[in-house]
């Protein structure tokens, strides 16, 4: 083997491992919106958790990548640790497609149609299939399939190249040697863990594992003490990941561990027992492309089979290294693990939006009520909910922030601006909050009251700000778009109702009915209500808008005041119901 030989399979192997990785990240934005239903539907059931794992690792092909999403989910309270078990032993049979489909470059036939089944017959047609979705489509789904298969001839060749590079080691007695070393058990599963750990994937290092079989000097004897202890290798990047998280996490990266090194001391015993007892002959013979996969896919399914029903063990085991402390632990708001899939990141943002938004209208409405009767302990919580809206707020926009330098579809790149919108409002909401505690502190602090008329007038304007609230709510939460298109024309009832209340306070003011201190109060009242109206039209903005995939916020409203009858008619309903005398 010469140094140009050496630089080769570097390059394949450089090509092989990049391949690999954007096909993945293709593949999982590709598949991005429907991971966020696949995980909803998760349970405790031990099969549904296991096809999830098997589903989700063999659309992305990585079990790393799967395993450091369910630490991410474990940490961030979406999954418990029981789950998360079933999903980690799906991940591990899901991993063994890839290298089904690299074993496809060993077919040899002189038939033009099975010629055609060959990877290097088929993959410059999806190379050109990819490069022209890639260049010339602007939706970006079409770009993520382009990516796809430029991603898998990317693979394909640098697989290819990383054969031809090794094919002269056939002749060299030192690298016969070296694989006749690996026939002792224990020395081919560190070669094989020691060599998934540094490049940190077990498909990965099954494909040179087949490329280097491809020489025919690699023998099932050697291969599959390899092959168990890349599956222990493939532990590092979830263990790696579990860094900083939470305990439950951290059990779930240890029983990812167990599961690979118990499975392996098993099977590894059986193995060598039967070595010893009945010397296959199998096992002196070179192995081949799809025989690597067999052996590969055979041990993980074997695991499986073995721990599957013994998940509860595990469970036990992580538990019992990982004790819990005194201090109960919180799931992390938004876990950072999660910005690699971003429908799903974008699912727990969207649950925090609610929780806060939840918060905001609550702390607003009992914020009115305190303009009725001052209650300390009610301003209190008022506060505290308005410093959890802040927290909540500064944690969702850096996380979108982030979550904005990773690929995203159309569709999520949407998601992501509406959350970050709504959560600038809901924010705002719970200052208005804080505004309106003021002004009844400064009531009840100066003894000001309202003449009787004041007061029905600004219950009238409560009650509409009330009810847009409610509406604006429902709108979000349920993505009503009924609730969402009522609430623009009580938006603009409120802003009347404002300007009306003005003018009457000045003729009581000029009239001497109303104090200029009771003035002062009433006109920050007013603002504060119609402001937090203003934000609720922006929320149910954000829905209309990405409903109808809309870029500009006021657009799709703008339209509806003008054109819709639908809308004159609501506004005229509104008008009605909060009439108020001039």
């Amino acid at each position: 083997m010469t140094i140009f030989d050496a630089l080769r399979l570097i390059g394949g192997l450089c090509l092989f491992l990049f391949g690999m990785n954007i096909m993945g990240q293709a593949l999982e934005r590709r598949a991005g919106d429907k991971l966020r239903s696949v995980l909803e539907k998760l349970t405790g059931n031990k099969a549904t958790g296991f096809l999830t794992g098997l589903g989700v690792t063999s659309v992305i092909q990585s079990s790393s990548a799967t395993t450091v999403m369910v630490v991410g989910f474990v940490n961030s309270g979406i999954m418990t640790l029981k789950q998360a078990i079933n999903v980690i032993m799906g991940a591990n049979v899901g991993t063994t497609v890839t290298a089904w489909i690299l074993s496809l470059g060993g077919i040899s036939s002189d038939n033009p149609i099975v010629q055609m089944l060959k990877p290097t017959s088929f993959t410059p047609i999806l190379a050109l299939i990819g490069i022209v979705l890639y260049m010339f489509c602007k939706n970006s789904k079409k770009n993520d399939t382009g990516m796809i298969l430029l991603g898998f001839a990317t693979l394909m060749f640098g697989m290819d190249t990383m054969s031809a590079s090794v094919a002269g080691l056939a002749d060299v007695p030192e690298f016969t040697n070296l694989f006749i070393a690996f026939k002792n058990p224990i020395l081919g599963v560190l070669a094989g863990a020691i060599l998934t750990a540094i490049i940190q994937s077990s498909s990965a290092s099954v494909g040179i594992l087949q490329a280097l079989a491809d020489t025919g000097c690699v023998s099932y004897g050697a291969a599959i003490p390899i092959i168990m202890g890349q599956n222990i290798g493939t532990c590092i990047t979830a263990i790696i990941s579990s860094t900083g998280a939470n305990k439950n996490a951290k059990r779930a990266a240890l029983v990812h561990l167990s599961f690979n090194i118990i499975g392996t001391i098993v099977w590894l015993s059986v193995y060598s027992i039967v070595k010893l007892l009945f010397s296959p002959a199998l096992l002196d013979e070179s192995a081949s492309l799809v025989g690597i996969a067999i052996a590969h896919s055979a041990f993980n399914i074997l695991c499986t089979i073995l721990l599957l029903p013994l998940s509860g063990m595990l469970e036990k085991i992580a538990v019992t290294l990982i004790p819990d402390s005194d201090t109960r632990e919180r799931p992390a708001m938004l876990d950072e693990r999660l910005l690699a899939t971003p429908p799903v990141a974008l699912e727990r943002c969207s649950v925090l939006v609610n929780k806060m938004g939840m918060m905001a209208v609550s702390g607003l409405k009992q914020s009115l009520e305190v303009l009725d009767c001052y209650d300390g302990d009610k301003v209190a919580e008022i506060k505290q909910i308005e410093d959890r809206t802040d927290n909540y707020e500064d944690v969702i926009s850096t996380y979108l922030v982030k979550l904005g330098g990773h690929q995203m579809s159309d569709s999520d790149s949407l998601e992501s601006n509406k959350l970050f919108k709504m959560a600038g409002d809901f924010e705002r909401i719970a200052d208005h909050s804080m505004n309106i505690i003021d002004s009844a502190e400064e009531l009840k602090l100066k003894g000001i009251h309202f003449s009787d008329d004041a007061k029905c007038e600004l219950d009238i304007m409560i009650s509409a700000v009330t009810e847009i609230l409610d509406l604006t709510q429902k709108a979000f939460t349920e993505n009503d778009l009924d609730s969402a298109a009522c609430v623009e024309p009580l938006e603009q009832v409120i802003d009347e109702i404002k300007e009306t209340l003005r003018t009457n306070h000045i003729k009581r003011l000029q009239n001497g009915k109303c104090s200029i201190e009771a003035g002062f109060v009433w006109f920050d009242l007013l603002h504060d209500l119609e402001r937090v109206s203003d934000h609720c039209s922006n929320i149910a903005g954000c829905v209309i808008e990405a409903t109808h995939n809309h870029i500009s916020l006021h657009e799709g409203l703008r339209f509806i005041r003008n054109d819709s009858t639908d809308y004159y008619e609501k506004f005229k309903h509104y008008k009605d119901t909060y009439r108020i005398m001039t």
